[in-house]
């Protein structure tokens, strides 16, 4: 039997599918394997928060020896910060419209706080909202290293620095994300090379306009194993806490580094070749595709072929036996990072299915 139906039967008679289990076992054991490698390349970890978005687990991550926490946007900064997280990187190209500039205002009054920028209408804004105390927020310029996503051009790097310095902001360094590097697993050493020429060019742009670069942050799970240039100061992670299929056939994880899977029910099974589960877009979100499905029994050859709002199709071949009405699996998610975000807790317990406990997502729903 595999390693999480073991685990999950042991909470069968508990659990109210579908339902998110986390075996805190396995996490720890993935904290600690990434704040050992960081150690050992003599590199500061600031783990992304938005994988979890769970205080408790935060903690752990920083207990075993992380400088601080990187978030994806002012909300998910704030339910960490008022529970008394005070080293806060919002890698994020942030616009402070609406409410975002006051907002940035308190946080920067109650932690460490440093934000992303791409362009210099993005700090015109910042220094702004920052009123007269723009030397409270400090400014980590963002620049593009292949992914073609957000990020100035790494040789503009310098501009952006020389701006925000000019407004009185605090310019501290660079950083990137190679999301390029989760298109395949060969893709992977390739992106973290594309990283680390375009941290270099930022870093030397900076310097041109007398701004050293005291950070200068990598992501990301997929590419993390080949960050480890001397350059580099802090490599950002998210998804090496749980782990998921996606990361498991790039080579970034281990099946067995697997520490969170989703618990589903079938529920019905009228059609040949099929059965139906308990769990749909609502749970697991949109990642997959009909040739690698949706997600993914642990330990057996069946996947989700579709996925309608509240229900799973899992296709059975004829070779592989099919799970009975009312048989509780072990769905492990393509990519987990949307799954925490679906609920409002954790059930978290061990390999052998003891002690559960229930551990709230309490940045859900956290978007802006």
């Amino acid at each position: 039997m595999h390693r999480l139906q073991r685990a999950l039967d042991a909470l069968v008679e508990r659990v109210d599918t579908p339902a998110p289990i986390v075996l805190i076992d396995v996490m720890q054991r993935n904290i600690d394997r990434m704040q050992g490698f960081a150690a050992r390349h003599n590199l500061e970890i600031r783990p992304h928060v938005k994988t979890h978005k769970c205080v408790e687990i935060g903690r752990l991550q920083v207990e075993a020896g992380a400088v601080g926490i990187t978030a994806g946007n002012i909300g998910e900064a704030e339910v960490f910060a008022a529970a008394g997280f005070d080293d806060i990187f919002l890698a994020y190209p942030i616009w402070p419209a609406g409410t975002k500039a006051e907002r940035i205002r308190r946080l920067a009054g109650t932690a460490r706080l440093r934000v992303g920028v791409d362009n210099v209408a993005a700090v015109e804004a910042l220094a702004d909202a920052m009123g007269d105390e723009p030397g409270r927020l400090e400014v980590v310029v963002e620049i593009d290293c292949g992914a073609r996503r957000s990020g100035t051009p790494p040789e503009a790097a310098g501009d952006l620095a020389l701006a925000a310095r000019k407004r009185g902001l605090v310019p501290v360094g660079v950083y990137t994300y190679p999301g390029h590097g989760s298109s395949a697993p060969d893709a992977r050493e390739r992106a973290a090379r594309d990283q680390e020429a375009a941290l270099a060019t930022a870093v030397r742009s900076l310097a041109g306009v007398g701004v050293t670069a005291e950070v200068v942050s990598a992501g990301s799970t997929p590419t993390v194993a080949f960050s480890t240039s001397d350059l580099i100061t802090e490599i950002r992670p998210g998804e090496y806490v749980f782990c998921d299929m996606d990361n498991t056939r790039l080579g970034a994880c281990d099946e067995d580094q697997i520490a969170l899977f989703v618990a589903t029910t079938v529920v019905s099974d009228w059609v040949p070749g099929q059965v139906i589960l308990d769990i749909g877009t609502k749970a697991l979100g949109r990642d997959g595709n009909p040739q690698r499905g949706y997600g993914q029994i642990a330990g057996r050859e069946l996947v989700l072929s579709k996925l309608n709002e509240y229900h799973g199709f899992l296709a059975v071949p004829p070779e592989e036996t099919r799970p009975s009405l009312g048989t509780v699996l072990p769905m492990v998610p393509n990519h987990v990072c949307p799954i925490v975000n679906n609920f409002e807790e954790l059930i978290v317990t061990d390999s052998q299915g003891t002690m559960p406990q229930r551990w709230p997502v309490a940045a859900r729903g956290r978007l802006s």
